[in-house]
Protein backbone atom coordinates (compact mmCIF):
# COMPACT_ATOMS: atom_id res chain seq x y z
CA UNK A 1 0.00 0.00 0.00
CA UNK A 2 1.35 2.96 -1.16
CA UNK A 3 2.40 6.26 1.55
CA UNK A 4 -0.93 8.21 0.28
CA UNK A 5 -3.18 5.70 1.52
CA UNK A 6 -6.23 7.04 3.74
CA UNK A 7 -8.25 5.27 6.41
CA UNK A 8 -12.09 4.71 6.33
CA UNK A 9 -12.41 8.11 7.59
CA UNK A 10 -10.45 9.82 4.96
CA UNK A 11 -7.68 11.27 7.45
CA UNK A 12 -4.10 10.14 6.96
CA UNK A 13 -4.01 7.17 8.97
CA UNK A 14 -2.02 3.61 9.27
CA UNK A 15 -4.04 1.28 7.57
CA UNK A 16 -3.70 -2.42 6.06
CA UNK A 17 -5.42 -3.80 3.46
CA UNK A 18 -7.08 -7.12 3.87
CA UNK A 19 -6.64 -9.60 1.45
CA UNK A 20 -7.64 -9.22 -2.04
CA UNK A 21 -10.38 -6.59 -0.80
CA UNK A 22 -10.04 -3.10 -1.18
CA UNK A 23 -11.46 -1.72 1.93
CA UNK A 24 -9.45 -0.94 4.73
CA UNK A 25 -9.09 -1.51 8.05
CA UNK A 26 -8.34 1.76 10.77
CA UNK A 27 -5.11 0.49 13.37
CA UNK A 28 -4.27 4.00 14.51
CA UNK A 29 -6.82 6.34 13.89
CA UNK A 30 -6.18 9.37 16.33
CA UNK A 31 -9.93 9.75 16.74
CA UNK A 32 -9.20 6.85 18.99
CA UNK A 33 -6.67 7.77 21.20
CA UNK A 34 -8.27 5.57 24.10
CA UNK A 35 -7.32 2.10 21.99
CA UNK A 36 -3.80 1.16 23.26
CA UNK A 37 -1.13 1.32 20.57
CA UNK A 38 0.33 -2.10 21.83
CA UNK A 39 -3.13 -3.99 20.51
CA UNK A 40 -1.52 -3.03 17.19
CA UNK A 41 1.50 -4.66 17.96
CA UNK A 42 1.44 -7.73 19.24
CA UNK A 43 4.05 -10.29 18.03
CA UNK A 44 1.59 -13.15 16.87
CA UNK A 45 -1.93 -11.65 16.22
CA UNK A 46 -2.39 -8.72 13.70
CA UNK A 47 -5.08 -6.66 15.14
CA UNK A 48 -7.06 -4.11 12.76
CA UNK A 49 -9.87 -1.33 13.61
CA UNK A 50 -12.45 -0.90 11.18
CA UNK A 51 -14.72 2.43 12.33
CA UNK A 52 -17.65 2.24 9.81
CA UNK A 53 -18.42 -1.08 11.16
CA UNK A 54 -17.43 -0.62 15.32
CA UNK A 55 -15.44 -3.98 14.31
CA UNK A 56 -12.14 -4.99 15.37
CA UNK A 57 -10.35 -7.95 12.91
CA UNK A 58 -7.76 -9.88 14.59
CA UNK A 59 -5.88 -12.61 12.86
CA UNK A 60 -3.49 -15.33 14.38
CA UNK A 61 -0.17 -14.76 12.29
CA UNK A 62 2.25 -17.70 14.46
CA UNK A 63 5.80 -17.67 13.76
CA UNK A 64 6.08 -21.63 13.06
CA UNK A 65 3.27 -24.29 13.30
CA UNK A 66 -0.31 -22.81 14.09
CA UNK A 67 -0.86 -24.17 17.45
CA UNK A 68 -1.19 -22.17 20.77
CA UNK A 69 2.27 -22.22 21.54
CA UNK A 70 2.57 -20.22 25.06
CA UNK A 71 3.86 -17.38 23.17
CA UNK A 72 0.33 -17.50 21.23
CA UNK A 73 -1.46 -18.04 24.55
CA UNK A 74 0.65 -14.54 25.86
CA UNK A 75 -0.75 -12.45 22.74
CA UNK A 76 -3.86 -13.53 23.24
CA UNK A 77 -4.21 -12.86 26.79
CA UNK A 78 -2.58 -9.31 25.97
CA UNK A 79 -5.17 -8.90 23.50
CA UNK A 80 -8.28 -9.00 26.00
CA UNK A 81 -6.65 -7.02 28.58
CA UNK A 82 -5.76 -4.36 25.82
CA UNK A 83 -9.17 -4.54 23.92
CA UNK A 84 -10.99 -4.82 27.67
CA UNK A 85 -9.01 -1.49 28.29
CA UNK A 86 -9.47 0.19 25.00
CA UNK A 87 -12.84 -0.73 24.27
CA UNK A 88 -16.73 -1.00 25.60
CA UNK A 89 -19.04 1.66 26.88
CA UNK A 90 -17.50 4.91 27.34
CA UNK A 91 -14.67 3.90 25.56
CA UNK A 92 -14.15 3.31 21.69
CA UNK A 93 -17.07 1.41 20.23
CA UNK A 94 -17.25 -1.84 19.62
CA UNK A 95 -19.94 -4.07 18.01
CA UNK A 96 -18.23 -7.06 16.58
CA UNK A 97 -15.12 -8.73 17.29
CA UNK A 98 -13.46 -11.07 14.30
CA UNK A 99 -10.54 -14.13 14.78
CA UNK A 100 -9.12 -15.29 11.91
CA UNK A 101 -5.95 -16.85 10.50
CA UNK A 102 -3.01 -15.88 8.12
CA UNK A 103 -1.83 -19.35 8.04
CA UNK A 104 -2.65 -20.77 4.81
CA UNK A 105 -5.58 -23.33 4.77
CA UNK A 106 -5.55 -23.53 8.78
CA UNK A 107 -7.38 -21.88 11.28
CA UNK A 108 -5.20 -23.82 13.72
CA UNK A 109 -4.15 -27.63 14.80
CA UNK A 110 -4.89 -26.67 18.42
CA UNK A 111 -2.43 -27.61 21.22
CA UNK A 112 1.03 -27.29 21.11
CA UNK A 113 1.83 -30.97 20.49
CA UNK A 114 5.58 -30.67 20.94
CA UNK A 115 5.17 -28.70 24.53
CA UNK A 116 2.71 -31.43 25.85
CA UNK A 117 5.00 -34.35 25.03
CA UNK A 118 8.12 -32.75 26.89
CA UNK A 119 6.39 -32.46 29.66
CA UNK A 120 4.87 -35.30 29.79
CA UNK A 121 8.37 -37.20 29.48
CA UNK A 122 9.23 -34.57 31.80
CA UNK A 123 6.22 -35.88 34.37
CA UNK A 124 5.56 -32.37 34.54
CA UNK A 125 1.91 -32.15 35.64
CA UNK A 126 2.01 -28.69 37.02
CA UNK A 127 3.28 -27.53 33.75
CA UNK A 128 0.52 -28.91 31.83
CA UNK A 129 -2.11 -27.94 33.98
CA UNK A 130 -0.83 -24.43 33.60
CA UNK A 131 -0.64 -24.51 29.77
CA UNK A 132 -4.69 -25.83 30.37
CA UNK A 133 -5.82 -23.17 32.79
CA UNK A 134 -4.67 -20.49 30.45
CA UNK A 135 -6.43 -21.71 27.48
CA UNK A 136 -9.44 -21.99 29.78
CA UNK A 137 -9.18 -18.78 31.21
CA UNK A 138 -8.48 -17.31 27.49
CA UNK A 139 -12.29 -19.06 26.09
CA UNK A 140 -14.52 -18.19 29.30
CA UNK A 141 -13.46 -14.64 28.88
CA UNK A 142 -14.20 -15.03 25.00
CA UNK A 143 -17.68 -16.96 26.00
CA UNK A 144 -18.36 -13.53 27.94
CA UNK A 145 -17.19 -11.24 25.02
CA UNK A 146 -14.42 -9.75 27.57
CA UNK A 147 -18.45 -8.19 29.08
CA UNK A 148 -18.45 -5.71 26.27
CA UNK A 149 -21.62 -6.01 24.44
CA UNK A 150 -20.61 -7.39 21.59
CA UNK A 151 -20.56 -10.22 19.10
CA UNK A 152 -17.80 -12.36 18.60
CA UNK A 153 -16.86 -14.11 15.37
CA UNK A 154 -14.96 -17.21 14.12
CA UNK A 155 -13.83 -16.71 10.64
CA UNK A 156 -12.66 -19.79 9.48
CA UNK A 157 -10.83 -20.22 6.24
CA UNK A 158 -9.05 -24.09 6.95
CA UNK A 159 -8.26 -26.78 9.45
CA UNK A 160 -9.65 -26.16 12.67
CA UNK A 161 -8.61 -29.01 15.03
CA UNK A 162 -8.39 -29.85 18.14
CA UNK A 163 -7.86 -27.15 20.64
CA UNK A 164 -8.58 -24.80 17.38
CA UNK A 165 -11.67 -26.54 16.95
CA UNK A 166 -12.66 -25.81 20.88
CA UNK A 167 -11.78 -22.02 20.95
CA UNK A 168 -14.63 -21.83 18.32
CA UNK A 169 -16.52 -22.79 20.54
CA UNK A 170 -16.54 -20.03 22.39
CA UNK A 171 -17.62 -17.80 19.51
CA UNK A 172 -20.91 -16.36 19.83
CA UNK A 173 -21.25 -17.31 15.86
CA UNK A 174 -18.92 -19.54 13.31
CA UNK A 175 -18.47 -18.39 9.33
CA UNK A 176 -16.54 -21.05 7.62
CA UNK A 177 -15.87 -21.75 3.84
CA UNK A 178 -17.47 -24.87 2.30
CA UNK A 179 -13.93 -26.90 1.98
CA UNK A 180 -12.87 -25.68 6.22
CA UNK A 181 -12.61 -28.80 8.11
CA UNK A 182 -13.00 -29.23 11.55
CA UNK A 183 -11.88 -32.10 14.05
CA UNK A 184 -11.01 -33.39 17.69
CA UNK A 185 -7.94 -36.37 16.84
CA UNK A 186 -6.77 -36.42 20.61
CA UNK A 187 -8.71 -40.02 21.25
CA UNK A 188 -6.43 -41.10 18.46
CA UNK A 189 -3.22 -40.83 20.84
CA UNK A 190 -5.02 -41.94 23.77
CA UNK A 191 -6.37 -38.64 25.36
CA UNK A 192 -9.26 -36.13 24.84
CA UNK A 193 -9.79 -32.21 23.95
CA UNK A 194 -9.04 -31.15 27.66
CA UNK A 195 -10.03 -27.23 27.55
CA UNK A 196 -13.34 -26.78 26.50
CA UNK A 197 -15.15 -29.42 24.00
CA UNK A 198 -16.89 -31.37 26.64
CA UNK A 199 -18.29 -28.35 28.26
CA UNK A 200 -18.84 -26.54 25.16
CA UNK A 201 -20.69 -29.28 23.06
CA UNK A 202 -22.70 -30.35 25.80
CA UNK A 203 -24.87 -27.81 26.17
CA UNK A 204 -24.80 -27.01 22.31
CA UNK A 205 -25.79 -30.62 20.83
CA UNK A 206 -26.26 -32.68 23.93
CA UNK A 207 -23.73 -35.12 25.75
CA UNK A 208 -24.75 -37.79 23.53
CA UNK A 209 -24.15 -35.94 20.36
CA UNK A 210 -20.71 -34.16 22.25
CA UNK A 211 -19.30 -37.39 23.02
CA UNK A 212 -19.74 -39.54 19.39
CA UNK A 213 -17.94 -36.13 17.87
CA UNK A 214 -14.85 -36.04 20.39
CA UNK A 215 -14.12 -39.84 20.34
CA UNK A 216 -15.20 -40.01 16.71
CA UNK A 217 -11.82 -39.58 15.82
CA UNK A 218 -13.36 -38.18 12.24
CA UNK A 219 -12.93 -35.24 10.44
CA UNK A 220 -16.33 -33.12 9.67
CA UNK A 221 -16.96 -30.56 7.03
CA UNK A 222 -18.11 -27.26 7.32
CA UNK A 223 -21.75 -28.15 5.92
CA UNK A 224 -21.90 -31.22 8.27
CA UNK A 225 -20.60 -28.58 11.00
CA UNK A 226 -23.30 -26.18 10.07
CA UNK A 227 -26.17 -28.87 9.69
CA UNK A 228 -25.51 -29.55 13.48
CA UNK A 229 -25.84 -25.90 14.29
CA UNK A 230 -21.89 -25.32 15.12
CA UNK A 231 -21.24 -23.41 11.93
CA UNK A 232 -23.84 -20.29 11.37
CA UNK A 233 -22.95 -19.24 8.34
CA UNK A 234 -21.39 -20.94 5.21
CA UNK A 235 -18.86 -19.49 2.78
CA UNK A 236 -17.76 -20.42 -1.11
CA UNK A 237 -14.19 -20.91 -0.30
CA UNK A 238 -12.14 -17.90 -1.01
CA UNK A 239 -15.10 -15.91 0.07
CA UNK A 240 -15.29 -16.36 4.02
CA UNK A 241 -13.74 -12.58 4.61
CA UNK A 242 -16.97 -11.39 2.06
CA UNK A 243 -19.03 -13.88 4.08
CA UNK A 244 -18.32 -12.44 7.19
CA UNK A 245 -18.75 -9.04 6.36
CA UNK A 246 -22.21 -9.70 5.01
CA UNK A 247 -23.16 -11.03 8.48
CA UNK A 248 -21.70 -7.77 10.44
CA UNK A 249 -23.81 -5.54 7.95
CA UNK A 250 -26.76 -7.59 8.17
CA UNK A 251 -26.38 -8.16 12.25
CA UNK A 252 -25.55 -3.84 12.68
CA UNK A 253 -29.51 -3.60 12.89
CA UNK A 254 -30.37 -6.14 15.50
CA UNK A 255 -27.35 -5.80 17.30
CA UNK A 256 -28.69 -5.12 20.75
CA UNK A 257 -31.02 -8.29 19.83
CA UNK A 258 -28.70 -10.56 19.18
CA UNK A 259 -26.23 -9.85 22.21
CA UNK A 260 -28.49 -9.93 24.44
CA UNK A 261 -30.03 -12.99 23.08
CA UNK A 262 -26.24 -14.54 22.86
CA UNK A 263 -25.58 -13.23 26.68
CA UNK A 264 -29.45 -15.11 27.64
CA UNK A 265 -27.96 -18.45 26.40
CA UNK A 266 -24.89 -18.11 28.37
CA UNK A 267 -26.85 -17.63 31.12
CA UNK A 268 -28.75 -20.64 30.55
CA UNK A 269 -25.49 -22.64 29.85
CA UNK A 270 -24.36 -21.73 33.63
CA UNK A 271 -20.53 -22.28 32.06
CA UNK A 272 -18.34 -21.27 35.21
CA UNK A 273 -14.54 -21.21 34.84
CA UNK A 274 -14.19 -23.69 37.54
CA UNK A 275 -15.78 -26.61 35.74
CA UNK A 276 -13.18 -25.74 32.54
CA UNK A 277 -10.55 -26.00 34.89
CA UNK A 278 -11.61 -28.98 36.54
CA UNK A 279 -11.79 -30.78 33.36
CA UNK A 280 -7.88 -29.59 31.92
CA UNK A 281 -6.70 -31.21 35.36
CA UNK A 282 -8.85 -34.87 34.49
CA UNK A 283 -6.94 -33.67 30.99
CA UNK A 284 -3.45 -33.81 32.58
CA UNK A 285 -3.59 -36.82 34.79
CA UNK A 286 -5.10 -38.56 32.06
CA UNK A 287 -2.08 -36.87 29.70
CA UNK A 288 0.22 -38.50 32.30
CA UNK A 289 -0.75 -42.11 31.82
CA UNK A 290 0.21 -42.17 28.18
CA UNK A 291 2.10 -44.85 26.49
CA UNK A 292 5.06 -44.31 24.59
CA UNK A 293 3.54 -45.54 21.57
CA UNK A 294 0.96 -43.04 22.34
CA UNK A 295 3.65 -40.36 22.34
CA UNK A 296 4.74 -41.53 19.59
CA UNK A 297 1.89 -41.11 17.47
CA UNK A 298 1.10 -37.62 18.65
CA UNK A 299 4.60 -37.21 17.48
CA UNK A 300 3.74 -38.49 13.71
CA UNK A 301 0.63 -36.07 14.05
CA UNK A 302 2.55 -32.90 14.26
CA UNK A 303 5.00 -33.83 12.03
CA UNK A 304 2.16 -34.60 9.32
CA UNK A 305 0.62 -30.86 10.50
CA UNK A 306 3.99 -29.73 10.32
CA UNK A 307 4.21 -30.83 6.64
CA UNK A 308 0.66 -29.67 5.61
CA UNK A 309 1.87 -26.24 6.67
CA UNK A 310 5.08 -26.41 4.64
CA UNK A 311 3.10 -27.81 1.40
CA UNK A 312 0.59 -24.49 1.74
Amino acid sequence: MDSGSKGLDGTGVSAMPMGGDEEELVIGNPLYAGIPDELFSLKELDVLYQEETQTLWSYMRPSGRPTFTRELLSDFENWQKLIAKGFGPGKVPLKFLVLGSRAPGVFCFGGDLQLFQELIRQRDREGLVRYGHRCCAILHKNMNALDIPMLTIGLVEGSALGGGFEALLSFDYIVAERNATFGLPEIMFGLFPGMGAHAFLSRKLGSAMADRLIVSNETYTAEEMYDLGIVHHLAEPGEGLSACKDFIKKSERRHVGLTNSRKAMKIAWNLELEELNRITELWADSALQLSDRDLKVMCRLAGAQEKLVKAA
